[in-house]
């Protein structure tokens, strides 16, 4: 399948740090894949997702999208941990931001926006404001936000860190749904390896100092996924033990 981003050779140093925080690293993300990156904290993984996003600039090496631009949407998306939705617009305010300077007129706008925020389960939720929201309820939006303007890579930086452990578990079925309907590739920042398990068709263990690719799973479990199960337990403690050796 065609890759939907490369990264090669990726090599990023903070300003003023004595030594890069990635160097070298190289990785296909295909078009319509799930892929999660783990690792532990400060090696480079939201790194990794900024630079897919062209939010950071490489040292070294190089990022290329290969998704061609089409009318009407954007190439990239991304959620972050906290769903940054603006206090002075309403839900569907937000949902529609990604939209402006895409030439839509007003009637495709409302569509796209109704369509994204049904497709998350806030079909009920278009003139509220975000302070009305729980915490799920928001990152719900964010997402929305992100799928409205129908990006082939959606970029999702461990996005339900900051919900309740039952809220975050309903959000990551939900995603799995989401992601089916949406046909975009998935590259989601975790540092969660069950999460990961559950969610990714391949999960890549960050390690290193600087950071590079350790090990790289695919994860060929049937769907929906069942966390009780020996196959499960025994990938995640496969990823675990790349982890803690690098």
């Amino acid at each position: 399948m065609a890759s939907v981003i490369e990264f090669t050779q990726l090599s990023y140093q903070h300003p003023g740090a004595a030594a890069p925080v990635i160097q070298g690293l190289s990785l296909n993300i295909e078009a319509g894949s799930f892929v999660a990156v783990v690792g532990g904290s400060g090696v480079g993984k939201s790194t990794l997702l900024r630079a897919a996003a062209g939010l950071t600039e490489p040292t070294a090496g190089a990022v290329r999208f290969q998704a061609q631009p089409r009318p009407g949407r954007r190439t990239r998306a991304v959620v972050f941990q906290d769903s940054r939705l603006m206090p002075w617009r309403t839900v569907g305010g937000n949902v529609g931001y990604g939209l402006e300077g895409l030439g839509l007129d007003r009637v495709e706008k409302t569509q796209r926006i109704d369509a994204a925020l049904q497709l998350t389960g806030m079909g009920d939720y278009g003139r509220r404001w975000p302070h009305q929201l729980s915490g799920g309820q928001a990152q719900r939006v964010g997402i929305a936000r992100a799928l409205a303007v129908k990006p082939d890579l959606l970029l999702m930086d461990e996005p339900f860190s900051a919900v309740d452990a039952i809220t975050r578990r309903n959000l990551q079925q939900e995603l799995i749904r989401v992601w089916q309907a949406s046909g975009a590739a998935v590259l989601f920042v975790t540092h969660d390896i069950e999460e990961a398990v559950f969610l990714a068709d391949k999960v890549v263990v960050l390690g290193g100092h600087p950071a590079n690719v350790v090990g790289s799973y695919d994860i060929a479990l049937p769907r929906p996924r069942d966390r009780g199960a020996a196959a499960f337990a025994s990938q995640v403690a496969a990823i675990a033990h790349t982890l803690e050796h690098h």
